[in-house]
């Protein structure tokens, strides 16, 4: 989006024209800003501006919903499926392009833990951020209701994998929302939640340093969040978390946010990859011996010249993908041209975390914050970089209504289902809800 934003920009009067032209392809006709799913699945901002509508930004580009399966980048053409193949029964339509921008992102990294398929859920959506909210207040509900202390200690325990950005602010958040949700049940206490995190390495957040990381911890910990590290999840067959050091924990709810991998795309594409599936790109965002072709983002690993150390590839983070998306939409304009290209290079600014409402740490340009201020400068930060002014105004909005007014509590569960109060009325049984976070 960041790209076709810029080119659209810069190549306005051939848009106009018709000398030129930009075809955007993608799943869905939206861009989600990750960093405020936390919050959105928490209630502190409504789904709808957590998402940019595409149509709406990059109103002069073709927008293509649908999925690109292949790419024969020696007949410059990309064969994509969109919501209309079955219906029509024509198959895929092939695209021919001239210039190639690969931006797919990444999904999630799954293990072949035993389980995990049928009872884990993700956190890379604004549906899995929005399913996870609606699953963990009826997950309350379930323990308020049952007279079994097994299903009740099941679905009042919520097990995260993974210590990074997405494992720990998603658990924080909900943990925050379900302790105060706790206050309108009679019979759930705060403490009668079990909150778990589970990471394989010895710290969590790396990106905001060990000292920020330890902070963390202690703070978690101090939130009776139980925080295993050098752990890892063994099994979470027939719902029960089985961790490496012996625990035993039967649960209804398990997030994985143990990682990401390239997008699948990558592997069909004839272009040269490596060891991690990622595309091998110059510093000027082209793929390597390849030409017509550029790549930014977490499938593209562009060497970081701002490292001591040589051979260092910019991380999978928004921080580069932002930025590198402005400099292959100004070099792709400039080899139409025929001008020089500059090259990508940009110092690591540093992290920002939230922890919950009122709670963060953050590492920004060597200085390390804690509590209250990093919080405020988690917000601050995001909010300038969420895309459009509209989004930033509701965002902004919504914060400041939040903090006058309670929490909404409210869970629409119905939304996964939206037909099933239909087909009880016209005598069908509706599919069962097996419980599970999907």
């Amino acid at each position: 989006m960041y790209t076709a934003l810029r080119l659209q920009r810069k190549l306005k009067q051939r848009l106009r024209s018709g000398e030129a032209e930009i075809t955007v392809v993608t799943p869905d006709p939206y861009m989600t800003y990750q960093p405020f799913l936390p919050e959105a699945a928490a209630g502190s901002i409504s789904p709808r501006h957590v998402v940019v509508p595409l149509r709406r930004v990059l109103a002069h580009c073709t927008i293509v919903v649908g999925e690109a399966r292949r790419i024969d980048h020696t007949k410059r053409t990309a064969t994509v499926t969109t919501l209309a193949t079955a219906e029509d029964g024509t198959g895929a339509v092939e695209i021919p392009y001239d210039e190639l921008v690969l931006a797919p992102g990444s999904v999630s990294r799954t293990l072949p833990v035993p389980g995990l398929a049928e009872h884990g859920v993700g956190f890379k959506t604004i549906e899995e951020a929005i399913g996870l909210r609606n699953h963990v207040i009826e997950q309350m509900d379930i323990a308020s209701a049952t007279r079994d202390p097994a299903i009740r200690d099941a679905a009042l325990t919520f097990v995260f994998v993974g210590g990074g950005y997405a494992g720990v602010e998603a658990l924080a958040e909900l943990e925050d929302m379900a302790r105060y949700t706790a206050r309108y049940y009679h019979n759930i206490k705060a403490e009668d939640l079990k909150w778990i995190l589970v990471e394989a390495t010895g710290r969590i957040l790396p990106e905001v340093g060990e000292s920020m990381g330890r902070y963390a911890v202690r703070e978690l910990r101090g939130r009776n969040i139980d925080v295993r590290l050098d752990t890892r999840l063994e099994s979470c067959e027939d719902r029960i978390a089985v961790l490496s050091d012996g625990s035993r924990f039967p649960t209804r709810t398990l997030v994985w946010t143990a990682g990401v991998k390239p997008a699948p795309l990558l592997a069909h594409t004839g272009l040269p990859l490596n060891e991690r599936g990622r595309l091998v790109c110059t510093a000027r965002l082209t793929v390597e011996s390849t030409e017509h072709a550029w790549a930014a983002g977490d499938a593209a690993a562009v060497p970081d010249l701002t490292a001591s150390e040589p051979g260092r590839e910019t991380a999978p983070n928004a921080q580069h993908a932002v930025r590198q998306a402005k400099v292959l939409a100004d070099n792709l304009v400039a080899s139409i041209d025929g001008r020089p290209l500059k090259e990508y290079r940009h110092s690591y600014a540093g992290s920002v975390a939230s922890l919950g409402l009122h709670k963060g740490v953050a590492h920004v340009y060597g200085r390390r914050l804690k509590g209250y201020p990093a919080w405020l400068m988690h917000r601050t930060y995001h909010l300038s970089r969420v895309p459009t002014f509209n989004r930033k105004a509701r965002v902004l909005a919504e914060w400041t209504l939040a903090g006058l007014f309670k929490r909404e509590i409210v869970s629409l569960g119905s939304l996964e289902h939206p037909r099933a109060e239909f087909e009880i009325a016209a005598g069908r049984h509706p599919r069962p809800d097996d419980g599970d976070c999907q």
